[in-house]
């Protein structure tokens, strides 16, 4: 009986990472596809980078086992996201600086 549930389980695991890694392929076909179109730049980057965020999500989720941990070391996580996150907008504001360099 133990051993019908944890071949199951792994046949499950196999295809939830198969499911994954053929979404992040199809991901990066979608973003391999918008590089070649004629589209605006602010809205090209906002969907490359939104579709980033969801490959990104995807990976820590499934290939670091996020999903299978406790709560409590994800929510120990998000403030560090958000750390970093202003450290490149609010402390370090890199690309305002590029953009001024551009402006001149």
């Amino acid at each position: 009986m133990h051993e019908a549930t944890e071949s199951a389980h792994a046949e499950s695991s196999m295809r939830a990472i198969f499911t994954v890694w053929f979404s992040l392929l199809g991901l990066t076909g979608v973003e391999v596809f918008l590089a070649y179109q004629q589209l605006e730049l602010k809205l090209m980057l906002s969907i490359l980078m939104g579709l980033s965020l969801i490959k990104a999500s995807l990976i820590v989720a499934y290939f670091m086992h996020l999903r299978y941990e406790r709560r409590s070391l994800a929510f120990t996580l998000i403030p560090a996201l958000i750390f970093v996150v202003g450290m490149m907008f609010v402390i370090f504001p890199d690309s305002i600086r590029i953009l001024m360099m551009r402006v001149k």
